[in-house]
């Protein structure tokens, strides 16, 4: 009797329990199924908000569905039903990437920085059966520090919103997310003990952030006002928001070890580092990772973060960004990677160290195998991810056996300092991304990104690389330039297609390591070979093989002149066809100094700044070269008149000599403006032509250093200075480039014909 009712004991027992591990199975699936109805309900939301932004009059002619991966990969599917564009997409930025795709291949249309076209044919051009994309890559990183300064400084809401609208069309889901970091550090010190005076030496200006948040400056550009850290609080979560809506991952901050200048004194305790940047700044401090104050105010940072601006468990730290360790010891750089990895995991136990991998190309004698090693092994290899951030020109992956078995992702740098002159390797672009993820030599090749330094530049190379998001194959780079154009200008013509392929075969075959630098947006010398950044270069490509592609684009103007992506496009050609003439003038006047001929020094100095006004005169033509829309930018985030100095002051400071009057940076930029041409570098050449003329006159030596000085006050007397420079294009772009023609193209073919303008 007893065993019968033991039996029956645990049958109604093992009942039980199967009924309640089915409740919990079902109440697991349901709140599973209720959570991924919520991320695809939000991803149509986000989807449908894109299209309204975009094509306000054609909303009703699409309509979105939520697909599942394929694979574990992102997937698109575009097909024509019922009279809509049906578009598919396994999140919303796959959504987004089908619509670009459908406007691009089937509208041709282009969303770009550089123009748009938008003219979407009626009725909408039907898509014959179903078109499928998958992405071959599970990350696709966008920005680099500097972009969030050298470029985005001054964006507000508005600007961001078509920043990530960009972002999602072409396929981006992991962006850098560094807005309003300094709300964080502010709550995180104050609570401290620290006060608002020492985070004033601490905080930098608003144009100098990305610096001070690698640990690089303190205090420069600041004091920062109380009013920018609530604004850009409040920014960044209107960011993070619609990122996330899109159902990107974006790559928050983490603690480098960057601390205030008061805290040797405040906590004289703690072991402090001592490093000093290349830019010539005061020293900074951080904390030593093995002191135990690394990982506390690590995980405050962290844990304060979180509360305001939530997670998805990806982290940025470069903890010795271009700053060398104090030592090699392979012991000592394993413990930083593991501090450095234990101050996000004690906040956050999901978290992934998103690290550049600049440093070992950088630092590369510092940064041997043995010192590699012992950094990277440091952390889990599912908890940290590489950004090999100059993968076009100087890859690392392929010499660290694809970092030692980390996930990475091949990135795009391109750009140093968002210098607009036309470059770029789009051969290399388009195949070497695929070429590393079909490698057997690539690791765990997991994403490829862009890492520009300054964006809104070189249109072109940017859309082929993030063509790279969608595609296993190899382009032709012939037919893609004539879809690319196509679709940019709205219609097909054969002598705009004539001169893409001529700068395919120029300015976009280089691997040059950054754009050249013209002698036009230099300090005047005559000895123009280096200055502390980059070396002067010239020309890539012979500048009189380019010449063509300027007539060609002239030769299509009457008829794609409405085109917004056209203007740019023949101003941009315009403006690097005479700028390559200037460094032509350049050698000119230089070779008269040297044999001493006034004559002919007055002659090409004259020609040398009529130059100047020309091309300042022709950039003024487009708001893409606008040194006013900077400026207002800047000064529009003020809320009484000494943040608009201060932020004008930034404003004018980053875009030239850096920093102080005495700044080693000076110059790297390089931005080819209007406005920026004739109120700093005209007035920098004429006064450096009037103390030539005046020495050359009484046969005497010029004094270089003299004239150096002399152009130091003029500058720095132009960053401190308030004139007003337009925000508003004037004129226009079609007949300002075709006068440009008329006036030069013959005298610099007549020039070059006789000298060239050939690479070294």
């Amino acid at each position: 009797m007893a065993t019968k009712q033991k039996g029956i004991f645990y049958k109604s027992t093992l009942f039980f329990i199967i009924i309640f591990l089915t409740l919990c199975h079902f109440d697991f699936a349901q709140k599973k199924f209720i959570k991924q109805n919520d991320e695809a309900s939000t991803s149509r939301e986000a989807a449908y908000g894109l299209i309204k932004r975009i094509l306000p009059n054609d909303v009703q002619h699409f309509r979105i569905e939520v697909i599942p991966k394929i694979k574990d990969k992102d997937v698109f599917e575009i097909e024509s039903r019922d009279g809509y564009i049906i578009l598919k997409g396994s999140d919303g930025v796959s959504i987004a990437s089908a619509l670009n795709y459908y406007l691009k291949k089937f509208a041709h249309c282009q969303i770009s920085w550089n123009g748009n076209n938008l003219n979407i044919p009626h009725p909408l051009p039907i898509v014959p059966g179903k078109i499928q994309k998958i992405s071959p890559y599970k990350y696709r990183y966008y920005f680099n520090y500097c972009t969030f300064n050298y470029t985005a400084s001054w964006w507000d809401w508005q600007r961001w919103q078509k920043e990530i609208d960009f972002m999602a069309l072409n396929g981006i889901n992991m962006p850098l997310a560094l807005v309003g970091q300094n709300a964080i550090w502010q709550q995180v010190y104050k609570s401290m003990g620290f006060t608002e005076k020492d985070l004033e030496s601490f905080f930098s200006g608003p144009a100098y952030f990305s610096w001070f948040w690698m640990g690089n400056l303190d205090g420069y550009g600041g004091p920062l006002p109380e009013s920018w850290i609530k604004s850009h609080e409040e920014l960044q979560k209107k960011i993070l928001k619609r990122e996330r809506e899109f159902g990107m991952t974006p790559v928050l901050p983490s603690f480098t070890g960057h601390v205030p200048p008061a805290f040797k004194e405040k906590l004289p305790q703690t072991k402090l580092i001592k490093t000093h940047w290349v830019g010539g700044f005061n020293d900074v401090y951080s904390i030593d990772p093995t002191d135990t104050m690394f990982t506390y105010i690590g995980k405050k940072f962290m844990t304060e973060q979180i509360k305001v601006y939530g997670t998805n468990h990806l982290y940025s730290s470069d903890t010795f960004n271009e700053n060398r360790p104090p030592t090699n010891d392979s012991t000592f750089l394993n413990n930083i990677g593991k501090k450095v990895y234990l101050s996000m995991a004690d906040a956050d136990p999901k978290a992934v160290w998103v690290m550049q991998g600049w440093l070992f190309y950088n630092q590369s004698d510092f940064w041997q195998p043995t010192q590699i090693k012992a950094l990277l092994s440091s952390v889990p290899d599912d908890k940290m991810i590489i950004l090999d951030l100059w993968s076009e020109v100087n890859p690392v992956w392929n010499r660290t056996e694809a970092y030692y078995g980390k996930p990475w992702i091949w990135c795009m740098l391109h750009n140093f300092g968002g210098r607009i002159d036309m470059f770029g390797n789009m051969k290399e672009i388009a195949e070497g991304p695929l070429q590393a993820l079909h490698s057997s030599k690539a690791g765990k090749m997991v994403g490829i990104g862009i890492t520009a330094e300054g964006i809104e530049q070189n249109p072109a190379v940017y859309e082929l690389m993030l063509d790279n998001v969608w595609r296993d194959g190899p382009a032709d780079l012939s037919n893609w330039l004539k879809q690319y154009t196509f679709s940019r200008y709205g219609k097909q013509n054969v002598m705009a297609e004539k001169a893409w392929e001529i700068l395919l075969q120029t300015v976009y075959d280089t691997n040059a390591s950054q754009g050249r630098e013209p002698t036009i947006t230099e300090r005047p010398t005559f000895d123009m070979k280096t200055n502390v950044t980059f070396e002067t270069l010239p020309p890539s490509y012979n500048a009189n093989d380019l010449l063509p592609a300027w007539s060609d684009l002239i030769s299509s103007a009457d008829e794609l002149k409405n085109s917004g992506g056209f203007q740019y496009d023949l101003v941009d050609v315009s403006r690097q066809v005479l700028a390559d003439y200037g460094d032509y003038l350049y050698q000119k006047f230089s070779e008269a100094y040297e044999q001493q001929n006034l004559n002919n020094f007055r002659k090409y100095s004259r020609r040398y700044i009529s130059l100047i006004d020309d091309l300042d005169k022709l950039l003024a033509t487009r708001k893409d070269f606008l040194l006013g829309r900077w400026l207002d930018a800047a000064k529009g985030w003020a809320t009484d008149k000494k943040e608009k100095i201060l932020y004008e002051k930034n404003a004018r400071d980053i875009i030239t000599l850096w920093g102080d009057k005495d700044s080693r940076l000076y110059d790297y930029a390089q931005k080819q403006w209007s406005g920026l041409l004739k109120g700093f570098y005209k007035k920098r050449w004429i006064l450096f032509f009037n103390s030539v003329i005046r020495d050359m006159k009484y046969k005497k030596k010029i004094n270089k250093i003299a004239i150096t000085e002399k152009l130091k006050n003029l500058e720095w007397k132009w960053i401190n200075g308030h004139e007003a420079y337009t925000g508003v294009p004037a004129g226009n772009p079609i007949l300002s480039s075709k006068e440009m023609y008329r006036k030069y193209f013959k005298v610099i073919k007549a020039a070059y014909s006789t000298s060239g303008m050939k690479a070294e």
